[in-house]
């Protein structure tokens, strides 16, 4: 049974069997509500445009009922959107919220930015291990399901449980509007891959961009993976992104400067074919998901700071295959970043402190 399609659903999106019948009569399935009410409210106005896109587009009718949103853009490479979304996941009352979730704005955060970097009490500490770990766990979880045939909403679900579960907030969801409570980016897409109704197929290449609000902190931590065999190229592109992350960790500690983060990692990723995304950079991360200080991943940027204890920020280099590096082409739902050639993109992420004699991977891997 289809649940009720409508995204602001007053009764909770329960399993429904009214059709819209022009979605039926043009061979859309999954057009389905609980009532008259949601089928005529006007927040289902858009799915109005479903029936104009299955007039347009002759490869609309899918036995599935899943449909391209945006047929007509001119895509880099071969990933596609995979129409409907599900609606939009629920969080129980008892979880407490971060700033921005009521409308989607992050206004204490976005003023953060005139200020410099946070340094961490030990309480504070703390609660930053403890998100941390715990997004370390989702995440494991997630690359723990990857196979060919399971959908990124899927995986979206199976993260969105794993973290209420826990009593705690996915940090994407509502971030900004974002609409999913994890960033699934495959192929060429570099981040931001909003979960959907694709299915993982043999070869591709997946990251896991998954963050976590627990006790008023975010952790983040993200890493990319093969769905079943991959070719060498791609196996050597996941290598090359786990290798520029790995050694710029190596020169965190007290005194560092936080431009010399990129002077490790773009030579890495030359050296290898690759190249270093310049759209996207680290951030500070404590309560507030992005902050100062601002973390570029590539040689002769200008960052300024250095590091001291207490502090903390994410490394998360972007690699491409290939040298084209800079700029990135966005999709029209505003968030998907893919690479300008259609070449494929690889990323990992770690959240760290800054102690008094180094550094402390807050989201390390079990060992």
């Amino acid at each position: 049974m289809i649940t009720c399609q409508n995204s602001e659903c007053p009764n909770g999106n329960p399993a429904s069997r009214l059709e819209c019948p022009t979605c039926n009569k043009l061979g859309i399935r999954g057009s389905f509500f609980c009532g008259q009410d949601c089928f005529k409210s006007g927040s289902q106005k858009n799915h109005k445009v479903l029936h104009m896109i299955a007039k347009l587009d002759p490869n609309a009718d899918n036995q599935d009922g899943t449909y391209c949103p945006f047929p007509n853009f001119n895509y880099t490479g071969s990933m596609r959107p995979v129409y409907p979304l599900a609606p939009r996941r629920k969080v129980p009352d008892h979880i407490p919220l971060p700033e921005y979730v009521p409308d989607g704005n992050p206004r204490l955060e976005d003023k953060s930015w005139a200020h410099p970097p946070r340094i961490l009490n030990a309480e504070e500490i703390e609660k930053m291990r403890t998100v941390c770990r715990m997004s370390r766990e989702i995440l494991d979880l997630a690359a723990a399901a990857l196979k060919p045939g399971i959908t990124t909403d899927e995986i979206d679900e199976l993260v969105h449980n794993a973290t209420i579960e826990r009593n705690a907030y996915p940090s994407p969801l509502r971030y900004k509007d974002y609409p999913k409570s994890v960033c699934t980016s495959i192929n060429e897409v570099i981040c931001h891959g909003i979960p959907d109704q694709r299915k993982l197929k043999e070869g591709d290449i997946i990251n896991l961009d998954v963050s976590v609000y627990y006790q008023g902190f975010h952790g983040d931590v993200n890493g990319t993976y093969p769905v079943g065999q991959i070719d060498e190229e791609s196996a050597k592109l996941i290598r090359t992104s786990r290798e520029c992350l790995d050694k710029s960790i190596e020169i965190c500690k007290p005194g560092a400067l936080i431009r010399d983060i990129g002077k490790v990692i773009e030579p890495i990723a030359r050296a290898n074919g690759c190249s270093s995304v310049r759209s996207y950079t680290g951030h500070g991360i404590n309560n507030h998901f992005h902050c100062p200080p601002n973390i570029p991943h590539y040689a002769k940027n200008r960052a300024v700071g250095t590091m001291k204890p207490g502090m903390v920020f994410t490394i998360e280099p972007m690699i491409n295959l290939g040298p084209s590096w800079s700029a990135d082409v966005h999709w029209p739902d505003n968030w998907t970043s893919t690479t300008v050639d259609g070449k494929r993109s690889a990323q990992f992420e770690e959240t760290l402190l800054i102690t008094e004699t180094g550094v402390e991977v807050l989201t390390a891997a079990p060992k």
